[in-house]
């Protein structure tokens, strides 16, 4: 069935909407950041670059790494971010943008985050990196497409007893990363756990500056929680939209963070840069796997 221009935004050039890229632009591997200037802070170690292209936040440069064909791209932050790229990549892959069909043939994505965020627990120091074995979503956005396939009813349930979730907030969902993808980026030195994404920075998170939170223990209650002899490691904002959209569209994600800041301590990274060039470094290194 072809897709109304309403739905499918398309520039004059024939390009998607917000990325600003056509299919040819962007390579089945792509690595996500969120800051558009952490994009070349990966590229500069490509052999070659052969495009960049920015409009907002979406900056995207696509090149070789050893002879493999890359993207990355800048998602901005958020879960409502994630959807608007997600989608968009999709679109570049698995629907003809001339006809506004999707295609017979699906192309799978192997999305590789690379983010930052603060731990909730003491045992995941600042400085180290983490692997989002599970994503909670906690913001609700991915209820707006049908879910079913993505829940876990009974760790829903759990997870809504033991934190006392309040019945006007979204329903919570766990969400497993890439198993294929989780065993590449597996290393001893590299964390696992389970990541909550939260739908802001300030009160979704549990941080106080002004305004009273509805749930002020919310934060101790996440932190205690276990499920699959894991627990909820760290708190940031995009995860659980990218590891629901990409089980949903049928593509592969896992979601890598340099923890810059510890909740339980209240420590900050004394050079966040530096952590974040680390996971850099690691990831180019094993990403001729994927």
């Amino acid at each position: 069935m072809k897709i109304a221009a309403s739905e499918l935004l398309l520039n004059a050039d024939g390009s998607v909407y917000h990325l600003n890229l056509r299919p040819e632009h962007i390579a089945p591997v792509i690595i996500f950041v969120g800051d558009p200037d952490r994009v070349e802070k990966i590229t500069r170690h490509f052999d070659t670059v052969e495009l960049s292209v920015q409009k907002r936040e979406f900056k995207t440069q696509t090149g070789t790494y050893n002879g493999r064909r890359i993207s990355v791209i800048s998602t901005g932050i958020g879960p409502d971010n994630i959807d608007i790229v997600l989608n968009e990549l999709d679109a570049l892959f698995n629907i003809d943008l001339k006809t506004r069909v999707p295609k017979e043939r699906f192309t799978p994505l192997k999305i590789i985050r690379i983010g930052t965020s603060g731990s909730l627990q003491q045992e995941v120091p600042v400085g180290s990196f983490l692997a989002s074995r599970y994503a909670l979503d906690i913001n609700g956005m991915l209820h707006a497409y049908r879910t079913e396939s993505l829940r876990n009813v009974a760790v829903e349930d759990a997870f809504i007893a033991h934190t006392a979730w309040d019945e006007n907030r979204a329903r919570p969902l766990f969400i497993p990363s890439s198993h294929t993808l989780l065993d590449i980026f597996h290393s001893p030195e590299i964390h696992q756990g389970i990541t909550a994404t939260a739908g802001g920075f300030y009160g979704p998170q549990g941080r106080v500056l002004r305004l009273p939170l509805q749930n002020p223990s919310l934060n101790s209650k996440i932190r205690s929680f276990t499920f699959d002899s894991l627990k909820i490691t760290n708190l940031e904002m995009e995860t659980s939209a990218i590891y629901g959209l990409s089980q949903l569209l049928g593509h592969q994600a896992i979601s890598l963070s340099a923890i810059i800041a510890n909740r339980a301590s209240g420590s900050f990274a004394s050079d966040p840069d530096r952590v974040i060039a680390q996971l850099v470094t690691y990831v180019l290194e094993k990403i001729g796997e994927v």
